[in-house]
């Protein structure tokens, strides 16, 4: 197996930039993401590696091959379509064996081969059924053991589980990432929802405008975003802009207005070297902080914020807190770890303290006339802020 590299690579469709000069190696037998919103690149770069788009700009390579100019089906990349793309008037049998056939395999071997394919996929019993007897998910199933049995260099899944429902979906992923240990080869995987890339993926790469933003795997960008862009996207947070104050060791310190005219001070970690008086944002994930009506005991490493409860929503699994700090506004989940239903619960209007670990708190080094205020992006989401500014800040 061989490494994919992008270099240098991009995508112009009569004065449109759908991708960007976009540099990349995908390592041989990983899962690799790209994730992002709608029109940010994604599905044009994977078309590139698969060969139905012709780059503007670049080259695309398996190993020490240039496969750029490449037609599709001499480049040992097979992509699974989000509608699957069946033959309706074959069984699932003959959907798995069309490749072979048309490469006009020996019988025997095409017999083996399927079957051990429907084996793979858990799809053995279904052997004689036409697509429209079989389900979304064992649709998926067929749709995976059709590009495998060719023996692909890559497989390329644009979107594969958008059809289906959210408990369909979380247990074909689970499938997909046994397929994909059972193979061993590359998987590229093109998906605007963070979830699937944070629960599949060996690496993300997070787009945005034909760019990558942000690239590593997935717990060290939910964890070090290095934009605002990286950190709304990724999961949620919190957003707070201020002023660099002091810096310590590992640790700066962050002077946060609150619109009322006061301020509060946040201790936070960071990954580049900030000055004081630098105005920067302040990343601060809703489930790492802690929420109480009693004041915790000072520590030097906690930040503790005093707050009024403006909205309280139930999830089941955690309860969501709007917390009024000042004129902004702080989301805080609580996990339901145990119910004691002698316990008086957080209500609305009360007063609690929110408290969190300094290395908690992400410091980005985000241009601050690009930041959006917590409430405007809570307000109109990451479409919001996409469209608030003309490129995202790229580091």
């Amino acid at each position: 197996m061989e490494e994919i590299r992008l270099e240098n690579l991009s995508k112009d469709f009569d004065g449109f930039v759908a991708v960007e000069n976009v540099s990349l190696a995908i390592q041989s037998g990983e899962l690799f993401s790209f994730l992002g919103p709608s029109g940010c690149g994604k599905t044009t770069l994977l078309r590139m590696i698969a060969g139905f788009e012709i780059p503007s700009t670049g080259r695309i390579l398996i190993g020490n091959t240039d496969i750029t100019d490449l037609p599709p089906y001499k480049r040992q990349v097979n992509t699974i379509f989000q509608n699957y793309s069946l033959f309706p008037h074959m069984t699932v049998f003959d959907n798995v064996a069309f490749g072979l056939r048309i490469r006009k395999s020996p019988k025997n071997e095409i017999k083996n081969r399927v079957r051990e394919m429907l084996s793979l996929v858990k799809m053995e019993d279904q052997a004689n059924k036409f697509p429209e007897q079989i389900s979304g998910g064992q649709k998926q199933r067929v749709a995976i053991a059709r590009a495998l049995i060719n023996q692909p260099k890559v497989l390329l899944l644009d979107e594969p589980l958008a059809a289906l429902d959210l408990k369909l979906r979380q247990h074909m992923l689970i499938e997909l990432m046994n397929i994909h240990d059972a193979v061993g080869i590359t998987f590229i995987y093109v998906t605007h929802d963070q979830g699937e890339a944070m629960s599949i993926s060996d690496r993300v790469a997070v787009m945005n405008y034909g760019n990558i933003i942000q690239e590593g795997p997935p717990d060290d960008i939910y964890e070090r975003p290095n934009s605002v862009f990286s950190a709304y996207f990724i999961g949620e947070t919190n957003l707070i802009s201020g002023e660099v104050i002091s810096i310590e060791d590992d640790y700066v310190q962050i002077r946060c207005p609150d619109g009322t005219g006061n301020s509060f001070e946040i201790d936070s970690t960071f990954h580049f070297q900030p000055n004081i008086g630098q105005e920067l944002t302040v990343s601060l994930r809703p489930e790492k902080i802690a929420i109480s009506r009693n004041k915790p005991r000072y520590q030097d490493d906690i930040n503790i914020l005093r707050g009024v409860i403006e909205d309280i929503l139930y999830l089941g699994s955690h309860t969501q807190y709007i917390v009024r700090v000042g004129a902004l506004k702080i989301r805080v989940f609580s996990q339901h770890k145990r119910v004691y239903f002698d316990d008086t619960a957080l209500d609305w209007e009360e007063p609690v303290w929110l408290f969190w670990h300094d290395t908690d708190s992400w410091l980005i080094n985000e241009i601050p006339e690009n930041v959006l205020t917590p409430e405007e992006i809570s307000e109109g989401g990451v479409n919001h802020y996409q469209r608030s500014i003309k490129k995202p800040v790229v580091q």
